[in-house]
């Protein structure tokens, strides 16, 4: 076994799920039916109630090594020992290296963190917001109803930019390349070109609407 410095470094129970990619701050509900996924949450609840979730990509048949800790916030018992929970992200990690695999995956993993800011991101964080307002007030014009976004959008830029990678859908690729990301600029950069695109592309369609109509 590889010697690694005990700095940040712990043993995780993982669960790997298929195209699903979880953000710090963001909630994931589960319905834990699997028997050896059912030994891990209650072995989880008798502890510190966290454990690592982890993208799992059916067409590569392969599991991230980067994912984000969840933590049991609340658990709903059912008939045949079904678990419904509900987690939230906290903080991101890599896996090590695999302790153990039976009865559920167990990694060895390592916390991680983006790097502190060599500017400043409000400016960002403003051009990611604006963008996020001309796409839900385009889509509500396509569908011919009122969207708003919610109110709890988060201030911070870091953890805006958490926001709108958890609300990226059926993206899990890109998903998982803005999770693994270490630098907030970067990562509020990328979904600028993400908003933009899908603004250009809403625009286009809510032009010919309106020129069919």
């Amino acid at each position: 076994m590889a010697s690694y410095s005990s700095i940040a470094v712990r043993e995780l129970p993982l669960f790997p799920l298929p195209e699903v990619v979880l953000f710090p701050g963001r909630p994931l509900p589960l319905h834990i039916f699997e028997f050896r996924y059912r030994i891990m949450m209650n072995t989880i609840l008798n502890t510190d109630r966290r454990f690592g979730v982890l993208m799992f990509d059916p067409n590569q048949g392969q599991v991230a090594s980067v994912g984000c800790c969840a933590e049991i916030v609340q658990y709903q018992r059912l008939p045949d020992d079904r678990i419904k929970m509900l987690t939230l992200g906290q903080q991101r990690f890599r896996v090590l290296e695999a302790v153990r695999e039976k009865p559920y995956l167990v990694g060895l993993v390592e916390w991680i963190e983006d790097e502190p800011p060599q500017q400043d991101l409000r400016p960002l964080a403003t051009e990611v917001e604006r963008l996020l307002r001309d796409v839900v007030h385009l889509s509500g014009k396509l569908m011919e109803q009122n969207i708003e976004l919610p109110d709890d959008i988060p201030d911070l830029p870091t953890e805006l930019s958490y926001w709108v990678a958890s609300n990226l859908y059926g993206v899990a690729t890109e998903q998982q390349t803005l999770l693994e990301m270490q630098n907030t600029v970067a990562r509020l950069e990328r979904e600028v070109e993400i908003l933009t695109s899908t603004r250009n592309h809403l625009a286009a369609r809510t032009a010919l609407k309106d020129a069919l109509d």
